[in-house]
């Protein structure tokens, strides 16, 4: 046996192959393929480990993983002034879409918002800035936004950001945001409902439904300022 397996070995070595070469090249490929699994299996588990801990970190309906940069934000408000949302770096930035003519979602988003105010203290209401953008250029006038704001207890809290369709198209598109006006009812605007939670980096990290609660923007406010 031992010399049948030294002449099977012979033929291998003048056919250019060693076994044992063979054999080790096999051990090679089986440990790095485990390896490369172990790795990719390492990387999936510590993504969801980090977005699990994320999406209990704050009481947000969504929170983005990664954060991305949140996108140019340069408008006047009502009153005419020009705001930057860069100017607000340090800060937790809650950044909405509202109209003042709206029946539902716009009304519910800024009275949460109002409530929320008022359940901060002081050092807290220290690091956020509320921003509502106009998705009704037409009717969106000034007067109609101090009304809207002081109604909802806003007034002097909000920066509510107005302009013509061709100044707030591109903030639209930029934030991912629709808007477009019902053809039966052209008073008013079918648009997205949403609040985004921008860190004080300056990046886009928490989205909140119409329906959140004022308490979960009370609880996040200092994480997002932190950030």
């Amino acid at each position: 046996m031992s010399l049948g397996t030294g002449r099977f070995a012979g033929r291998m070595r003048k056919n250019g192959l060693d076994f044992r070469m063979l054999l080790s090249l096999l051990v090679l490929v089986l440990v790095a393929g485990a390896v490369a699994l172990v790795a990719i299996g390492g990387q999936a588990h510590a993504k969801a480990l980090r977005a699990n801990a994320l999406a209990h970190h704050f009481d947000a309906s969504a929170v983005l993983d990664p954060p991305t940069a949140a996108p140019p934000l340069e408008l006047r408000n009502y009153l005419g002034q020009k705001i930057n949302i860069d100017s607000y770096r340090g800060k937790a930035v809650l950044v909405t879409f509202l109209y003042t003519n709206c029946p539902d979602i716009c009304p519910l988003i800024a009275s949460n918002l109002g409530v929320a105010q008022t359940l901060m203290s002081s050092a807290t209401k220290s690091k956020v800035q509320m921003i509502a953008v106009s998705v009704d250029p037409r009717n969106d006038t000034p007067k109609a936004v101090a009304a809207f704001l002081a109604s909802h207890g806003l007034t002097g809290e909000m920066q509510y950001l107005i302009g013509s369709k061709k100044e707030l198209a591109p903030v639209w598109e930029a934030w991912g945001v629709g808007s477009s006006r019902e053809i039966e009812q052209p008073q008013f605007i079918n648009h997205t409902g949403l609040v985004y939670g921008v860190t004080g980096s300056g990046k886009k990290l928490t989205v909140y439904s119409p329906e959140f609660k004022p308490s979960e923007i009370v609880h996040d406010v200092p994480l997002l300022a932190a950030d």
